[in-house]
């Protein structure tokens, strides 16, 4: 279930269709520069199934994520840590894993309000996640 769950998020994560990213009046849509700018160099804590995957995104267009102990028993041999690239395509926050995610290529709309992050993959899935330093 954490497998499925992982997949749904972490290709990211990371984002409902038809949900307005702007359902609160402090929350800010990201695109470009802003969108670019609120991920390089910071780790993004996707939330999924009670955990917490966090996601390194580097400057060069990097990006590493490692579950901990318990979430990696659940997810039944993708590994507790990969790697792949990152960037910004369409205003949207685009990533390849090398093997989570099966290795495929998703992308991202943010909104954000203070440290508080909701995206929208462009498959329709949803979540949440939290910025940090």
């Amino acid at each position: 279930m954490l497998k499925t769950a992982l997949m749904t998020a972490a290709a990211c994560a990371t984002l409902a269709l038809g949900t307005p990213l702007a359902a609160n009046a402090a929350e800010t849509a990201l695109a470009g520069d802003a969108l670019r700018g609120a991920v390089t160099g910071k780790t993004v804590y996707l939330k999924i199934s009670g955990f917490e995957l966090p996601i390194q995104y580097r400057a060069g267009g990097t990006m590493k994520g490692s579950m901990g102990t318990v979430a990696a028993a659940f997810s039944r041999g993708d590994g507790s840590s990969d790697h792949g690239k990152w960037w910004i395509a369409d205003d949207q926050l685009c990533q390849k894993w090398s093997s989570w995610m099966e290795g495929r290529t998703y992308c991202y709309k943010l909104s954000q309000n203070g440290n508080a992050v909701r995206w929208v993959r462009n498959d329709g899935r949803s979540g949440t996640a939290r910025l940090g330093g």
